[in-house]
């Protein structure tokens, strides 16, 4: 099973300020990675099929497939690694996450499903309250 990370999405409100924001900058042709200080110490497990959870707004919601991990020191002697990410968006089931900072392991048992788009417009229809609430119980 894969190795999953978890993170952040820092300055974002939604999946789509993410996808705007990951769209401009490959328009720009910057690359598409996230650069973070710590190297996985698990990178093997993680380049076997993991990928990179985006936490918006205190849940899991989104999630990319990591398709390189690079490390590199840059001009004052620092390391740091790129996270790559492959450029599609998979939103998820919301999982609730408590704020932290950097990068957690996320264990595949603990990840959450891939949402099924054919029931997007009926749940976000609901009132925040009751998808909250459905959220919790398991059942969207």
């Amino acid at each position: 099973m894969p190795l999953h990370m978890l993170k952040m999405c820092v300055g974002c409100d939604s999946v789509d300020d993410l996808r705007e924001w990951q769209d401009n900058r490959v328009l720009r042709g910057e690359g598409l990675f996230h650069r973070t200080r710590n190297m996985p110490k698990r990178a093997a497990e993680i380049l076997d099929g993991g990928s990179l959870y985006w936490i918006v707004k205190g849940e899991a919601r989104v999630r990319q497939r990591i398709i390189g991990l690079d490390p590199g020191v840059d001009g004052e002697g620092t390391r740091f690694c790129l996270i790559r990410l492959d450029p599609l968006l998979v939103e998820t089931v919301r999982q609730a996450r408590r704020p932290m900072q950097g990068w957690r392991y996320l264990e595949a048992a603990d990840a959450p499903g891939d949402r099924d788009p054919r029931h997007k417009d009926e749940v976000e229809q609901m009132p925040e309250h009751m998808q909250k609430e459905l959220r919790a119980l398991g059942l969207i």
